[in-house]
């Protein structure tokens, strides 16, 4: 037996191994393949549309083990595939790589026609945390089953392009959207998210209202104490003990 037909013999038992009842025989699969390396590619990506998800997501902890070599054919399945779960294990695993080849390809899947394949790339982006994402997460903030996972992302990148569509975020129906958008504009930094985090600090959903206090005091504008006070009494002592330090930082000295 030659050395190839050795090797091929070699992969096939350990992508048998993967569907073992036994996890540490599994884990055991999954690093051995990720050492054999890109000849164990098409098979592990032929996996990833198995109707077993732990299959799916064992050949997945595979190819991501292999590090960088396994990015180009992560973007190639992710923009070919015609399998949506090939396309959505793809966009995890550039996820989990980190290398900023894949912003391109994972922003282009946030239109992706399947929305789990939408959803992992969102998901990927605030991985990567590349603002280069930033104007197709805003995209994904007005996708309604997006809307929660792209506030999130856009909180960790944090730049200035997002303000606006954060700011409508923050006034919108969703309260994820919100208590994500209150504490993404603090973050940011930018003054025209003053008067909205101002006008949340009135919101139903308690986070929100916190969120909005402690994005507040990193802006640092004193113009805010009239309106934290009011919160020293709020119905949640989480929020009250907030704008205690909130009007501290602020420069706030009891009655004034």
């Amino acid at each position: 037996m030659d050395e190839r037909q050795h090797e091929s013999d070699r992969i096939a038992q350990l992508i048998s191994a993967l569907r073992d009842e036994n996890e540490a025989l599994r884990d055991h699969a999954v690093a051995s393949l990720s050492q054999v390396g890109p000849e164990a590619l098409p098979q592990l990506i032929d996996l990833m549309a198995d109707e077993d998800a732990m299959i799916r997501e064992a050949a997945t902890s595979a190819v991501v083990r292999m590090g960088p070599a396994a990015v180009e054919p992560m973007v190639e399945a992710l923009r070919e595939s015609d399998e949506w779960s090939i396309r959505e294990q793809a966009a995890h695993a550039l996820g989990k790589l980190k290398d900023p080849r894949g912003v391109d390809p994972l922003m282009a899947a946030i239109k992706d026609r399947d929305g789990a394949v939408r959803a992992a790339a969102v998901w990927a982006l605030e991985r990567l945390g590349d603002s280069r994402a930033v104007p197709g997460l805003i995209d994904a903030l007005y996708d309604h089953n997006l809307r929660e996972d792209a506030a999130r992302a856009l909180k960790k990148v944090g730049d200035v392009r997002a303000v606006e569509a954060l700011i409508e975020g923050l006034l919108g129906p969703n309260w994820m959207v919100r208590r994500h958008a209150a504490e993404a504009l603090g973050r940011i930094g930018d003054p025209r998210g003053f008067d909205p985090l101002v006008q949340s600090l009135k919101d139903e959903d308690w986070l929100v209202r916190r969120n909005a206090a402690e994005s507040l005091a990193r802006l640092g504008d004193a113009r805010a104490i009239e309106s934290l006070v009011p919160l020293l009494e709020d119905e949640n002592t989480m929020v009250q003990e907030t704008v205690e330090g909130v009007l501290a930082s602020l420069g706030w000295k009891g009655s004034q």
